[in-house]
């Protein structure tokens, strides 16, 4: 089972499809909304947050391209387009609204599971050569320091691996054995040692965490305001 929180909403006015996506992408530990049609999708997508949109292009009412074009307007999700095989001009008219992807009916729900990764692995990499920003602390990852109070302390090189997958995963639990991949650190007495390195690095309050925070029994989790 894969270790995810990602949100997906699958518009498809194929009750049969939207059945199949949602079990399926469920068991890989996604979480899954559904929408029959642009109604219904627009009012999801005004309360809820969505990662990733999978979007059939052929809709009773607003259809698949017009309602791209809508969404693109205020939100970046991606969006993955179902298209029927062998309509080229279709698939090049939604990359040009903004679709990010697309994939021909039928499919293997393998295929669009790949899909989906390569898309949220490629939105979750972050800009190694700006600064960030995590409460009062500024961390640099390309010269790899993090300043704070006045105060410049530098980080390691397993330091550094864990804060770019917890800066490109804000909110998401990381478990010790997780962090102990990352870091290539195998002892969880370590682990510790080093999530406590970094609280006194990145904390007002290290004693008492607002940001790099422990969730008893599962890991750790960075929050960013």
């Amino acid at each position: 089972m894969e270790n995810n929180k990602n949100h997906i909403l699958i518009v498809d006015d194929d009750d049969r499809i939207r059945g199949l996506l949602k079990d399926y992408l469920s068991r890989k530990n996604y979480i899954v909304s559904t929408a029959e049609d642009a109604d219904q999708a627009k009012l999801k997508l005004e309360i809820i947050k969505f990662d990733i949109i999978i979007l059939d292009i052929m809709m009773p009412g607003q259809d698949g391209f017009a309602l791209t074009k809508e969404i693109k307007k205020d939100l970046k999700t991606p969006i993955i387009l179902l298209t029927a095989k062998g309509e080229v001009e279709n698939r090049i008219k939604g990359l040009e609204l903004g679709a990010d992807d697309y994939i021909g009916k039928p499919f293997e729900p393998r295929e669009l599971l790949l899909r989906i990764k390569n898309i949220i692995s490629k939105n979750n990499k972050i800009d190694l050569s700006i600064k960030h920003t995590v409460g009062n602390a500024k961390i640099d990852l390309n010269k790899m320091k993090i300043d704070l109070n006045n105060k410049t302390r530098k980080i390691n090189n397993s330091e550094k691996q864990v804060l770019i997958q917890m800066l490109s995963n804000p909110g998401r639990t990381f478990s010790r054995e997780e962090i102990g991949k990352i870091s290539s650190i195998n002892q969880e007495r370590s682990i510790d040692v080093m999530i406590t390195r970094l609280r006194q690095k990145i904390e007002i309050n290290p004693k008492s965490p607002k940001y790099l925070q422990t969730i008893r029994g599962s890991g750790y989790v960075l929050w960013i305001e």
